[in-house]
């Protein structure tokens, strides 16, 4: 191995842990994964790669129960709750190094190579910043201390992000492809806002490897039938304002770019709607419609990965309990509900041969009516949840069935459609059935052979001698 490789770089780590965390309703960066909390397993990281480590923060009372190593320094923010522009001006005025890297203190699987493919990347400027397909991650970049003046100045402006600085300094931006052979998964990219992307990030952390019960079989992949399920970027477009690049299957982006937005609260009537159109080729959803564009998005866009449910207007939890509930009255026999799911599994040729799709199905009517797939289980629903809409089919007597696990999020995107029934294969977690219990949804989990586990709203489901 190459020495260099394993020295730590002439940088100083400075984990912004300032933020308020309203989407997550706690201090996310206190919240325990894989055994510490997230805040210490990004200290833990950088330490591994950096000269020096501080932790910023305008909560010193509360980082102190992070369980952060005795000698990591924490500071207190020169110019309190400004954002992360303020977190890096004292990281900059403090640093003994030429160079600060700037880490949100909320991603859990951070790579050490991504930081050294930053460094090496240096290339004479002041800014060395990770570039995706969603754009630049400000907080995933270096900051030369050369920029503490001009961040001063643009802090004293009234401006708070981090990017407002970049037009005044040489900026160098780290490649995808420069990234990825860094961090193949993109991992690193992977942060935690939501309870829901608190789920994710610990089921996978709680996930155990099979013990192997006979010989390992290696087969050659490009022997293997080529089934492998397809990945792509998808951008969508409302009124010609970009609001969401989303990795999924590019199939029925129409129908994914209609659900996802009506899910988010952008699209709202069906009558507004006056055209939506896809560039599969290219990956382009194109949505137009007399609704409007909040403010905030004409200026952000966000990047939101197969394996997750974040949204870009963030609802909490709060804001899902106060959601409409769903009338009650609709009722269906346990059998019915397995009858559904498989004529899913039936029609889900994908899911069923290549052992990496998601399917997601509506029932309405009696029968199941809609059959969509993709390599993440949301995007499954946004394209059933949007084929509903667009068609302009009832739901008071529909079910949304699913082989992914119903997160909160999920239970969220049903309550929005007025779904009063949701059943899936897999799991359902607590904060799941918390929001559909308030929100009048019967939701099914495990509803496999004969047999299923009802959590919320079990009179929805009626036996063969009750019906």
């Amino acid at each position: 191995m190459d020495p260099s490789r394993t020295e730590r770089l002439p940088v100083t780590a400075a984990v912004l842990a300032g933020g308020r965390s309203m989407r997550m309703g706690v201090d996310k960066t206190l919240l325990p994964v894989g055994g510490e909390t997230l805040l210490a397993r990004v200290v833990e990281v950088v330490s591994e790669v950096c000269a020096h480590t501080i932790v910023v923060t305008n909560r010193p009372e509360q980082i102190a129960q992070a369980g952060l190593p005795s000698d990591t320094p924490v500071l207190v923010d020169e110019t309190p709750n400004q954002g992360p522009l303020g977190g890096l001006v004292t990281a900059l005025r403090e640093t003994p190094d030429e160079w600060v890297l700037a880490v949100a203190a909320d991603i859990p699987y951070l790579e050490p190579e991504v930081i050294r493919a930053l460094w090496d990347a240096r290339d004479g400027a002041l800014v060395v910043v990770a570039a995706t397909e969603s754009g630049i991650e400000p907080l995933l970049a270096l900051y030369h201390r050369d920029c503490l003046p001009i961040a001063r100045r643009v802090l004293a402006s009234g401006r708070r992000r981090l990017v407002a600085i970049f037009s005044e300094v040489p900026v160098v931006e780290l490649s995808l492809e420069a990234f990825r052979a860094a961090d193949p998964s993109l991992r690193s990219l992977v942060n935690v806002n939501t309870p829901e992307d608190l789920a994710e990030v610990r089921e996978s952390e709680s996930e155990e490897p099979a013990h192997a019960q006979g010989p390992i079989v290696v087969r050659d992949g490009d022997r293997h039938g080529g089934r492998m399920p397809v990945e792509r970027a998808v951008t969508v477009y409302m009124n010609d304002v970009e609001v969401a690049t989303m990795q999924a299957t590019p199939d029925d982006l129409e129908e994914l770019a209609a659900g996802f937005l009506v899910s988010e609260g952008l699209l709202t009537e069906r009558e507004a709607l006056t055209s939506i159109g896809a560039d599969y080729k290219r990956g382009l959803v194109y949505v137009e419609t007399t609704e409007e564009v909040p403010d905030e998005l004409t200026y952000r866009k966000r990047y939101i990965t197969s394996g997750c449910g974040k949204g870009v207007t963030f609802s909490s939890v709060g804001h899902a309990r106060a959601l409409e509930p769903v009338p009650a009255g609709f009722a269906v026999k346990a059998s019915v509900i397995h009858d559904w799911m498989r004529a899913m599994n039936e029609q889900a040729v994908k899911y069923r041969d290549t052992g990496g799709m998601q399917a997601c199905a509506f029932a309405g009517g009696g029968k199941v009516r809609i059959v969509r797939e993709d390599v993440g289980r949301h995007n499954a629903v946004d394209k059933v949840l949007g084929r509903v809409w667009l068609d302009r089919l009832p739901t008071d007597d529909g079910a949304l069935l699913t082989t992914g696990r119903v997160s909160y999020e999920m239970a969220v995107k049903a309550a929005k459609a007025r779904v009063p029934i949701v059943a899936s294969k897999s799991a359902v977690t607590d904060l799941a059935a918390e929001i559909a219990a308030s929100l009048g949804i019967c939701v099914a989990g495990y509803v496999r052979g004969t047999a299923m586990v009802v959590y919320t709203h079990p009179e929805r489901v009626l036996s063969e001698k009750d019906a």
